[in-house]
């Protein structure tokens, strides 16, 4: 189904009854490693639930930062700024980066061990009209493709770091997926100055959604 604006054509997506009736995922469920479980989000569902409605999408792109990596937040051990990452896996830890934009990630490692997945990319599925207009963008592609976007998408900020994603009462949490994940791709990480090297970012191959340069998906 599609709308058009001017002589453009979009993607126009309507939730179905399993898509607004996702299941949350429960926290036995999630890999309590930090490479797996970015490997295993592919595929599932990111939720936010606002005042003015439910947004949702699926997860297309991930990146890890496991125990020992000089580009993670828990290298240099715990602190005020940095303390939500050491939380048991399964919650939210946000920050503010670039001085310009928040993250979201998911906590990876049990408790007081530092590891976390960076939700880099959604394929928005519920919500998308609000999730465009808190974007200023019309283009289907364009809401949610990278991890500043995602966030402002979604309106996650440092008011949801720390929630639990498995929690019934978290207005931010994990879903089962509404489809299953086509074929997953590995690469390298983006944007970044330390072990930049390490492929340690995930991706649904295909998706028009995943964010970075075309020549690394591969």
């Amino acid at each position: 189904m599609g709308f058009c604006t001017g002589t453009q054509t979009w993607i126009k997506i309507v939730p179905d009854e399993t898509t607004r009736r996702v299941r949350r995922l429960r926290r036995s469920e999630l890999p309590v490693d930090t490479v797996e479980l970015a490997r295993y989000l592919i595929g599932k569902t990111l939720v936010r639930d606002l005042s003015v409605g439910r947004v949702s999408g699926r997860i297309v792109e991930t990146e890890a930062y496991p125990i020992g990596d000089a580009a993670g937040h828990a290298f240099r051990g715990q602190t005020l700024r940095n303390k939500s990452v050491f939380l048991a896996h399964g919650h939210a830890y946000v920050h503010f980066t670039y001085g310009s934009c928040w993250l979201v990630n998911v906590t990876s490692e049990e408790f007081g061990v530092g590891g976390a997945v960076l939700i880099r990319a959604i394929e928005p599925v519920e919500g998308v009209p609000i999730m465009s207009h808190n974007r200023g963008v019309s283009r289907l592609r364009d809401i949610a493709r990278g991890p500043g976007r995602l966030t402002a998408a979604m309106e996650i900020d440092k008011q949801l770091d720390s929630v639990d994603l498995c929690s019934y009462e978290s207005p931010l949490w994990l879903g089962a997926a509404v489809r299953p994940a086509g074929p997953i791709g590995v690469t390298t990480r983006i944007g970044l100055s330390k072990e930049a090297h390490r492929k340690l970012r995930f991706y649904e191959r295909g998706s028009p959604f995943v964010s970075g340069p075309r020549r690394l998906l591969v």
